[in-house]
């Protein structure tokens, strides 16, 4: 038996298993014209499940189309096995967990330079993928894979279809978008559920085993996909862990480096700062610089946070509500869009000034400030420039 009648086998092994039928946001997003399309993003937010949907839906004739993920085989070379299928007449091949073969860049880039294929291609890890850019800066469409938004949790959980809705869209109509959204679903039957379960779809497979499997993903990240990317000591893989533990007891405005430095017994501050970054390109941190500072990774950050409010509910033994605000708010618009304010908590596009607290939080910090907004925990509907912080969940 050869290496695609093997693969071939796996396949029907994968599509005999699959049944999903819910399709992400991502579906709608990503122009499936291009030659090559990668799709990249933090462990457990559904990559493998969009490929085989993909795989499944795809019109071409089943010969004409291959998956497999790239630790299926020990196989020498994807370009062998990618010329063999075109060779049978394959069109499309999809490949799974690329990160997990060596030098797949190099191996994409002789793929799309001498063969008339189509491929898309996943990474468990966007570390090493982001590296690869380089190479395939000129070939690829990147794609990035958000967890679950918490319209998609809604959705889901109760089988209904709502819409979505551009940040300028709710910052100038947010009274009416929350009044028609409103005759469809209660929010807040869902917050709870959501904040401390619902950001990877992987809760719908075991909702007991949620909070094991997603610590089991994220200490996968740290032992296994950051070491085989950046140049860090096994032995200090338990600085990260500890690191992410010092982020639970500091509250997102007041980073002292100096002290995270102490307990972590870090003698330089940019060590301290590569750290951050690692966990940062493994999506287990989010964290907003200043603009004006540029790329560089060797500045304090202005605010610090998991990546998700899941992540606290996971690590961390007392949570502090305000702080479960900021990292959903940051979670659904994406720390790119998102500057610390000077009065306020953010500044989004560099527009809208934003507060963000309880129904009861008043205009103070922000008065007279133009274009600015509060937005609120614990509120259905609002008016004016106060507007509900769980509408930020039907972005995509």
């Amino acid at each position: 038996m050869n290496s695609l009648e093997i693969l071939r086998e796996y396949q029907e092994s994968y599509l005999m298993l699959f049944d999903t039928v819910y399709k992400r946001y991502l579906h709608e997003e990503v122009d499936f014209s291009v030659r090559l399309i990668g799709i990249v993003g933090a462990r457990g937010v559904g990559k493998t499940t969009f490929l085989l949907q993909h795989l499944r839906d795809n019109p071409l004739p089943y010969e004409k189309k291959l998956y497999f993920s790239a630790d299926d085989l020990d196989i020498d070379s994807l370009f062998d096995v990618a010329y063999a299928f075109v060779r049978e007449g394959g069109e499309l091949l999809i490949i799974d967990e690329i990160h997990k073969y060596k030098n797949f860049e190099k191996e994409l880039k002789k793929i799309y330079d001498m063969l008339a294929l189509k491929v898309i291609f996943s990474g468990s890890c966007a570390l090493r993928l982001d590296h690869a850019r380089g190479d395939l800066s000129r070939r690829v469409m990147l794609y990035h894979m958000n967890g679950l938004s918490f319209r998609e949790f809604i959705e889901i959980r109760e089988g209904l279809s709502l819409p979505t809705y551009s940040k300028e869209e709710i910052f100038a109509n947010h009274t009416a978008i929350a009044r028609t959204l409103l005759k469809s679903i209660k929010p807040y039957a869902f917050w709870n559920e959501y904040i401390s379960f619902g950001y990877y779809p992987f809760y719908f497979e075991d909702t007991k085993g949620y909070a094991l499997r997603l610590k089991q993903t994220i200490h996968t990240v740290i032992e296994v996909d950051i070491p085989s990317i950046f140049p860090i000591e096994y032995a200090k893989i338990l600085s990260l862990k500890k690191l992410v533990r010092l982020v639970c007891e500091s509250p997102p405005f007041k980073i002292n480096v100096k002290a995270l430095a102490e307990k972590m017994g870090i003698r330089d501050y940019q060590t301290l700062y590569r750290y951050m970054e690692y966990l940062h390109r493994g999506e287990i941190l989010n964290l907003i610089r200043a603009k004006s500072r540029g790329d560089s990774i060797f500045v304090k950050p202005q605010k610090l946070y998991l990546a998700n409010t899941n992540l606290h509910h996971a690590y961390c033994d007392s949570i502090e509500v305000g702080t479960l605000r900021e990292v959903f708010f940051m979670s659904m618009i994406g720390e790119e869009s998102l500057e610390v304010a000077s009065r306020g908590d953010f500044v989004v596009d560099s527009k809208y000034v934003v507060e963000i607290g309880g129904k009861n939080k008043s205009f103070k910090q922000i008065k007279d400030v133009e274009n600015s907004f509060v937005v609120a925990d614990d509120l259905e509907i609002g008016f004016g420039n106060k507007m509900p912080l769980w509408l930020f969940g039907f972005l995509y």
